[in-house]
């Protein structure tokens, strides 16, 4: 039972169903105190925050991450409570186990080990934790990045603790991610008896073509960092629930994956220009998730890589592929980010688990990261 295995232990144990921290960060700030970081809360709204910093002087490196998790799920079909840890045949069970306590707690004690081996370290260590990423993400990370950016703290790099890899800890790099804008279309048509089509006017009718169109649009190309740009509707919805009702209205929800080769401006006027063309009386509303981010080769990704290297054997691939994380907010201050952490097949799932000795590895990764750039 190592420390970094025990420490993922006792926050898995913590039940923090977002936005409910449960404790975990006043754990973790329990450890950095100890080691010389001054801890500073931040609450807003029902969100817990904390930014912990050891030192004052550039350059400073962010470790980032979350203690909230999501629903377990139907709890019967766990092997065992998702709230109490159990290691079995090497693994890890409990939620959260991937993403992303184990990180967090590899994060705690790869720092330990470092300031243990350098307590001068040059520059500044800092961690950016959260219990709102699985959430809304309204009042975690982007508050306390706004927060930070209004006093002058500027984050050089960052390294964000979210289950990145496929098959082997580190084998990922995510070095950026595709924007995501979601719309909710309402389109208003006229209900009416189903026998008599004269009298009203169908809106699944009317939206279809453009539906489709829509669906077939190519958007763009991606480039050599993001693949090409998707569209997905993901709810469609019309009808009173009787067969002889013409519906009045048709709800779609839709959203963009879109790359650096678009806007989210460019997607709302290309989107609006289909929708008039086929005549329709629709309302729209838009909310924008976050915009892409991109962090090219340089010190950190270099850092990061040669840590991978290293202790796991593998040659790390950056990719922009998988859905959104809180590198959207701290990405436009200007600061390099990236993201590693462990394998991540079984996230969100029930019997969500990680290999124990992963955990120790990826510790090491980001002590040899920390000493790369800080050493």
């Amino acid at each position: 039972m190592t420390d970094t295995l025990e420490l993922a232990i006792a926050l898995i144990n913590r039940r923090s169903l977002t936005p409910d921290d449960a404790g975990c960060q006043a754990l973790m700030c329990q450890r950095l105190a100890r080691i010389g970081f001054s801890i500073e809360t931040l609450r807003y709204g029902d969100v817990d925050n904390v930014w912990a910093r050891r030192g004052s002087a550039a350059p400073l490196f962010a470790f980032a991450g979350h203690t909230d998790v999501v629903p377990t799920g139907p709890r019967e079909q766990w092997s065992s409570d998702p709230f109490v840890a159990e290691v079995r045949d090497g693994y890890l069970y409990g939620r959260g186990a991937a993403d992303m306590k184990g990180s967090l707690a590899a994060m705690v004690t790869a720092t330990e080990r470092f300031v243990a081996t350098h307590p001068k370290h040059r520059g500044s260590i800092a961690f950016l934790i959260t219990s709102d990423e699985e959430g809304p993400s309204i009042n975690g990370t982007r508050k306390v990045v706004e927060h930070l950016e209004a006093r002058g703290d500027k984050i050089d790099w960052c390294l964000v603790g979210e289950p990145s890899s496929l098959q082997v800890v580190g084998d990922v790099i995510k070095n950026g991610r595709r924007g995501s804008l979601n719309g909710l279309l309402t389109v208003h048509g006229v209900q009416g008896h189903i026998a008599y089509p004269q009298l009203s006017d169908n809106p699944v009718h009317r939206a279809a073509p453009a539906l489709a169109e829509l669906v077939s649009e190519t958007w763009d190309h991606g480039n050599a960092f993001f693949p090409p740009t998707s569209f997905q509707i993901s709810n469609i919805q019309a009808g009173t629930g009787a067969d002889n009702v013409i519906p009045g209205a048709l709800t779609v929800m839709f959203n963009f994956r879109f790359s650096s080769e678009l806007t989210a401006e460019q997607l709302k006027s290309r989107t609006e220009a289909m929708l008039a063309r086929h005549g329709l009386n629709y309302t729209l509303d838009w909310r924008l998730s976050g915009n892409p981010f991109l962090t090219r080769p340089g010190e950190l990704v270099a850092a990061v890589t040669a840590a991978i290297s290293e202790e796991s054997g593998v040659t790390a691939d950056l990719s922009t592929s998988g859905g959104t994380s809180d590198g959207r907010f701290i990405a436009p201050t200007g600061a390099q980010v990236v993201e590693v952490g462990p394998v991540n097949a079984t996230i969100h799932k029930i019997d969500e688990c990680v290999h124990a000795s992963d955990l120790d590895r990826l510790s090491r990764i980001y002590q040899q990261t920390l000493t790369r750039l800080l050493g």
